[in-house]
């Protein structure tokens, strides 16, 4: 029975880490656009940007990965066999590529937190679906079980990444004829 609370509370860390994964990349879309408003707007926004980063990073995102990680990991202790699993061998590279992300994120908040903008708001929106693709992946490797049918997902990945874009360039069109939007 301590499995499943383990695996209960490993499921609400991901959908809580995955949460701060998927808000954080958008606020930092707005500071970026805010650190090229005249002042004071930019100051006042920058300001109360980084606030709201700061929380959502530190108090949600990082504990929220950690205690996935533990109860992750404590789930491998109790079913060591699960790491023999083709699908869970694949789901645990996501895994490592999801850390890499989350490690990538924390590069960018750091420089936007010492007001060091070096990405444009248009990369920022772009790198939100990083966490996306991942998410993905892991719950098709997660529900399927296996690590063949997984190429299909793949595939699934690179067609919702094409619509992403074809998404992202109608939506720069809507913006540019309405800035409001």
């Amino acid at each position: 029975m301590i499995y499943f609370y383990l695996k209960s509370f490993h499921i609400i860390f991901i959908v809580t880490w995955f949460a701060g994964l998927f808000y954080i990349p958008r606020l930092f879309v707005y500071q970026i656009e805010a650190f090229y408003k005249p002042s004071p707007e930019k100051e006042i926004l920058g300001k109360h940007l980084k606030i709201m980063a700061k929380r959502l990073w530190n108090i949600i995102t990082w504990p929220s990965a950690i205690l996935a990680t533990l109860f992750g990991l404590s789930l491998f202790y109790l079913n060591p066999t699960l790491i023999y699993q083709d699908w869970m061998q694949v789901k645990l590279a996501f895994v490592i590529s999801l850390f890499i992300y989350h490690l990538k994120t924390h590069k960018y908040f750091k420089q936007l937190q010492n007001d060091e903008v070096t990405k444009t708001s248009g990369f920022m929106r772009i790198w939100n679906e990083g966490a996306t693709f991942i998410l993905f992946a892991v719950i098709f490797l997660v529900i399927l079980k296996s690590a063949i049918n997984w190429i299909w997902g793949i595939i699934g990945m690179v067609v919702l990444a094409a619509l992403i874009m074809l998404g992202f360039k109608l939506y720069k069109r809507i913006r540019e004829k309405n800035p409001d939007a």
